[in-house]
């Protein structure tokens, strides 16, 4: 499967206001602005983040099916654990195809929401459970 991120804005101009179905967000000078596309062959998880302050980003939307969820509560995105080594955030679309990783990320973002572990369960159990990748 591939799985793609995509950059909702600064968190904490936008995360307050962020809704299901989300198209736009504003900027830093304050203008609205739309949401990239998602890149057009991904058929897996997408996955909407935010920066904060200090070039840390989190996740704070996930969409897989039908569902798109705005979480709860964020959860900081670990480059190489999420995404993979060479992968950069981006104003891009970001692709990845690696379903350890999706897994590995919505396991993450449900123990931080477990209020809404049903429907994100229902997203992460749509990605094929392969070899799963390990860090070290």
């Amino acid at each position: 499967m591939r799985h793609c991120f995509l950059y909702h804005g600064g968190f904490e101009r936008n995360f307050s206001e962020l809704k299901p179905g989300a198209q736009t967000f504003h900027g830093s000078d304050g203008s609205e602005r739309a949401l990239g596309d998602w890149s057009p062959d991904v058929d897996g998880v997408r996955v909407g983040y935010m920066e904060k302050p200090g070039k840390r980003f989190v996740a704070v939307r996930v969409m897989g099916g039908t569902a798109d969820v705005v979480l709860q509560h964020e959860v900081l995105l670990d480059g190489p654990r999420h995404m993979g080594y060479g992968k950069r955030f981006s104003a891009e679309p970001i692709v990845i195809e690696d379903d350890g990783l999706a897994r590995q990320l919505l396991d993450d973002i449900i123990a931080r929401n477990p209020d809404q572990r049903s429907t994100l369960s229902l997203i992460r159990d749509r990605i094929p459970k392969g070899r799963q990748r390990t860090l070290r």
